[in-house]
């Protein structure tokens, strides 16, 4: 009995320290950023910034109600945290390297900025659409679309079919933290 209850121990043991992973994940690191000095952080409801126009189709309607939120985080690059911009980029960069969960959906530069977008879930029913970008003069950050079950054809159609309320208050107050 002695033996069973040790081997059962030492099983149970060698099971918790397999399943801990060390992997940082793209949700911890949203918010560990949270509330950290220097970024800018935040959540944007979906419903208060985006509205369809009234000749849309149901179609539209229902991906816009698959959106549930953006989340922001973002590190402006200044003289005084150029070392802290190189250790956050490269905190992001090693989240989308080392992780099978997001996948590369397009790169590109423009204007000084480095941009990847990637995704989660399957072609057709998309969970997350990811948006990372660092640049020399404007800082690296990262935005998350978080969905359920989105389909990216229709995405696209909804951007074409849809206002932005620039007149939001959330939408204000979050871009105020852009206009320091």
């Amino acid at each position: 009995m002695k033996n069973l209850t040790k081997i059962l121990s030492i099983l149970t043991l060698v099971l918790m320290i397999t399943s801990c992973k060390n992997e940082k994940s793209l949700q911890s690191y949203l918010v560990d950023t949270s509330g950290k000095e220097g970024f800018y952080t935040g959540d944007l409801p979906v419903g208060s910034v985006l509205s369809a126009k009234a000749d849309v189709s149901e179609d539209v309607k229902k991906t816009i109600k698959s959106i549930k939120k953006i989340n922001v985080a973002f590190l402006p690059k200044t003289a005084e945290n150029t070392a802290t911009y190189e250790l956050e980029k490269g905190k992001l960069k090693a989240i989308f390297a080392d992780n099978n969960t997001y996948k590369s959906l397009m790169s590109m530069k423009a204007k000084g900025m480095n941009v990847k977008v990637f995704y989660s879930g399957d072609t057709d029913s998309i969970d997350e659409v990811i948006a990372f970008g660092y640049g020399d003069k404007a800082g690296v950050g990262v935005a998350r679309l978080l969905g359920e079950n989105m389909n990216p054809a229709q995405i696209i159609q909804m951007l074409n079919s849809v206002d932005i309320d620039a007149d939001s208050a959330s939408l204000k107050q979050f871009s105020k933290m852009f206009n320091k």
